[in-house]
């Protein structure tokens, strides 16, 4: 188990652009796959983007398949590896929610985020992936590929005073962003 360190905002390297990934099925590739996925279990994270551990790659991944604790009242998300994607918005609906980010320990912000969402791209196989979907899973990938463009979610807030750390907005789950 390789267990990353995750950068945190005020790191320039999470403001950068990341590059496409150019070869897909590497031996190089599957160890970054390890070392997000372990990264990400070990934070109880519902998603991590290869920029939050500095490499600066388009490969995100996200959903567990199962119950996670940083978010108890959202539906399972399936365990997605995604590289260089794209996302359109299906539709014109927003939709305001709470969000955290492991590069902002302890905070939560009410962020807009399309309802529906068409994201392509690939796995690391290279295999391609189109999906259409909706609600907390398309909160997820939006979320998981801003870090891809340079942006984390107080980027895309509109009122700060939804702002603040966990462990006051909501106690019951602050445990489970414990560092």
């Amino acid at each position: 188990m390789t267990v990353r360190t995750i950068l945190k905002m005020g790191d320039p390297r999470l403001l950068r652009i990341a590059q496409p990934v150019a070869e897909f099925d590497t031996d190089a590739l599957h160890l970054l796959l390890t070392d997000l996925l372990d990264t990400m279990h070990a934070a109880n994270g519902a998603g991590l983007a290869a920029p939050q551990i500095g490499v600066d790659l388009q490969m995100v991944v996200f959903g567990s398949g199962e119950f996670n604790p940083r978010y108890p009242e959202a539906p399972v998300v399936p365990r997605t590896v995604l590289l260089n994607p794209v996302i359109t918005p299906v539709g014109d609906e927003e939709q305001l929610d709470w969000e955290g980010c492991l590069s902002l320990p302890g905070m939560r912000g009410m962020v807009p985020r399309w309802n529906q969402v068409r994201y392509t791209g690939f796995d690391i196989y290279g295999g391609p992936i189109d999906r259409t979907v909706e609600g907390f899973h398309a909160r997820v990938v939006q979320h998981e590929c801003d870090h891809l463009w340079g942006k984390l979610y107080p980027m895309r807030m509109r009122d700060f005073t939804q702002f603040g750390f966990t462990e006051l907005l909501f106690p019951g789950i602050a445990v489970a962003e414990d560092e």
